[in-house]
């Protein structure tokens, strides 16, 4: 079923009122579809006062990365590593309540309580592009970092994605938990140029742990900042950035993804006491 679906696109919901015929993971998804690629991964980040880290796994048709990133705030280093051949099974991060890392004198261990998260399937060609995201996942664990271990608890953000992306894609995306003023959790994801639809639509913001979609977004040249069409922005103070430029021939990317701290205004006038996450620039030819 290749085009009976995209009527019915963009959608966003729950799962389990998915339009007919949309085959996302973990079902089997053939490698190429209406003459597209088929593109996935899986992505989980912590972010804290102590420590910010991510976990992620991508595959691109028959090619296949992983990455980790441990931002060390007391110490203020960086550790990280992208693997594209050897030592992928370093890093384990593809099933659900699980992230785990050893890779040299790094060990990542999380445990997650994941539910159901919010999807979003949008069309593209004649086929389409999926994502789940869950932004306020209860998150345990540790991470043992050269001559000291930290233990980790809060909560995580997920993002899980797949489809048949247009072969040019530019994107720019947030992601981040705090607290607001007055002590609710706080949890947001937030693109532009992908997912991006006027309604049905990726972007959401958590309070208390209910999602809600909000209106669109438009990121600063810099990543420095994020503004919503409801009134209002966040505001990213960068303390470390994570970047690659790959030239694999037939796929091509560069992307910079900074940690910062977060201030500003959620929509619906939430007001962060304090912010966490990431911002996100990425173009790719894949």
């Amino acid at each position: 079923m290749e085009t009976a679906t995209v009527p019915q696109l963009p959608w966003r919901g729950a799962g389990a009122a998915r339009p007919d015929g949309v085959v996302v993971p973990p079902a089997r998804m053939p490698l190429f579809r209406a003459g597209r690629m088929r593109k996935r991964w899986r992505y989980v980040g912590l972010y804290g006062p102590e420590a910010m880290l991510c976990a992620g796994s991508a595959r691109v048709g028959p090619t296949w990365q992983v990455w980790w990133a441990v931002w060390d705030r007391a110490e203020r280093r960086l550790h990280e590593r992208t693997r594209m051949l050897a030592g992928r099974g370093r890093v384990e991060v593809e099933s659900p309540g699980r992230v785990r890392v050893r890779d040299g004198d790094v060990e990542i261990d999380l445990a997650l309580e994941e539910g159901e998260g919010v999807e979003t399937v949008t069309p593209a060609g004649r086929a389409w592009i999926w994502t789940r995201k869950q932004g306020d996942v209860p998150a345990r664990g540790t991470v043992r970092l050269p001559g000291r271990t930290l233990p980790l608890e809060g909560r995580a953000f997920v993002d899980e994605s797949a489809g048949y992306h247009d072969r040019v894609t530019s994107w720019r995306w947030c992601a981040g938990t705090g607290v607001a003023v007055g002590g609710a959790p706080v949890a947001w994801n937030l693109a532009e140029g992908i997912h991006d639809s006027l309604g049905a639509s990726e972007r959401t913001v958590w309070v208390d742990g209910e999602p809600r979609e909000v209106g669109p977004v438009r990121f600063a040249d810099d990543l420095g900042s994020v503004a919503f069409a409801e009134g209002g922005d966040l505001r990213c103070a960068t303390e470390a950035t994570r970047a690659r430029d790959d030239n694999l021939l037939v796929i091509r990317s560069r992307y910079a993804q900074p940690f910062g701290v977060f201030l500003g205004t959620l929509p619906g006038g939430v007001e962060l006491a304090e912010g966490y996450g990431v911002m996100e620039s990425h173009d790719v030819r894949w």
